[in-house]
């Protein structure tokens, strides 16, 4: 779900919500070591996302933040704000290339450089997180 978060809408914060969970709470953040990443170099992206980066000549980064049910990677186009909301059970993690993480949603995707050791700490966080609050799977009962 790309969605415009630019505005206080409460109509697309119940359906953030629905999808990925409510924020943490700071005693949450604490004991996580943090819930966001550092800024994200965008390297690619899917077409929907790209006509909105290629219409703002800044430089294409994101960050993402950590919910208890999934993801929102969000990035800036002129003066607007818009989040890629992920669940977990959708959120599906490559390193492809030797700094490069993708990070796919059905048709969209966000590729990203992985050049300091906080970009990899935090994937390492995220892929402990997703596999420790996944559903549990049918071969394992």
């Amino acid at each position: 779900m790309l969605v415009n978060v630019s505005y206080n809408n409460k109509e697309i914060t119940r359906k953030i919500n629905e999808e990925v969970g409510k924020p943490f709470t700071l005693k949450e953040r604490w004991t996580l070591g943090g819930i966001g990443s550092p800024k994200l170099i965008i390297t690619n992206t899917s077409v929907e996302i790209r006509n909105l980066l290629i219409l703002d000549n800044n430089r294409d980064i994101c960050n993402i933040e950590m919910r208890p049910k999934g993801i929102i990677v969000g990035f800036r186009s002129l003066l607007e704000s818009y989040a890629l909301i992920i669940p977990y059970y959708k959120l599906t993690l490559y390193k492809g290339e030797a700094s490069v993480y993708s990070i796919y949603r059905d048709h969209h995707f966000i590729k990203v450089e992985s050049d300091t050791k906080a970009v990899q700490k935090f994937f390492k966080k995220l892929l402990g997180f997703k596999a420790d609050n996944a559903p549990t799977a049918i071969e394992d009962l």
